[in-house]
């Protein structure tokens, strides 16, 4: 298999999500062997979302993850780069209040929300600690922040059975479900390519996050990393 190229502008990155998007969510969960509901459960339990509060939910897609924070009573802000995701999103959750937004140049003012959050999507930006400081910025003093990304597995035999199926498997079923296939081959080689939990709590913590620590799901393939301001 020919390595994919993790150097994309953004606007081919968008492009990408909205060519994946009518089928995105179905195509995850088949991918992720049905883990994508306990992740998405564990994500609302970590920002613990109160009844009136402001959570701005960045690379929200089509709001599968906006929508359970909604039902908790925040007011909850979807917010995607992609148009195509966006307008499937807004079909299937019309009462979410959608807003398209580069997660590099958010387009909110200062100390906006009381917590934000972002699942599977900080390492598909062009900077991410870019993204991670406007985050902090549109959060107020006191805030939070929850990142749920693809980690590394933390047992080491585990590991190399993963990576053989993140890279062998995973762009071969993806090819019978998805509808561009190539975009998770561009996929699987950027979460390879992310850091450890240490070293992405390092990175928010050289952005001005405090209190940093992480959680590991199904064994470390996905990591919460959770933050204040």
């Amino acid at each position: 298999m020919a390595r994919a190229d993790l150097d994309k502008r953004p606007d081919e990155v968008a492009a990408m999500f909205d060519d994946v998007a009518a089928r995105y969510d179905l195509t995850n969960d088949v991918l992720a062997l049905g883990q994508t509901r306990l992740w998405r459960r564990a994500v609302v339990n970590a920002i613990a979302p109160r009844p009136g509060e402001r959570i701005l939910d960045l690379a929200a897609g089509t709001g599968t993850s906006s929508a359970p924070l909604a039902e908790r009573g925040a007011l909850v802000v979807p917010c995607d780069f992609s148009l195509g995701m966006l307008e499937v999103g807004r079909r299937r959750q019309p009462s979410l209040p959608f807003v398209a937004g580069d997660a590099l140049a958010l387009p909110f003012a200062d100390q906006s929300f009381d917590a934000v959050t972002m699942s599977f999507g900080l390492r598909n930006t062009a900077d991410p600690d870019q993204a991670l400081a406007e985050m902090r910025r549109v959060t107020r003093p006191g805030g939070r922040v929850v990142v749920c990304e693809f980690s590394h597995p933390t047992w080491a035999p585990f590991r190399t059975v993963y990576s053989q199926y993140l890279m062998g498997m995973l762009p071969e079923i993806a090819r019978r479900t998805a509808s561009n296939p190539d975009a998770y081959v561009y996929l699987a080689e950027s979460i390879r390519a992310w850091p450890d939990q240490a070293g992405f709590a390092a990175r928010m913590i050289s952005v001005g996050w405090r209190n940093v620590a992480w959680l590991d799901l199904s064994g470390g393939i996905v990591a919460l990393h959770r933050g204040w301001r």
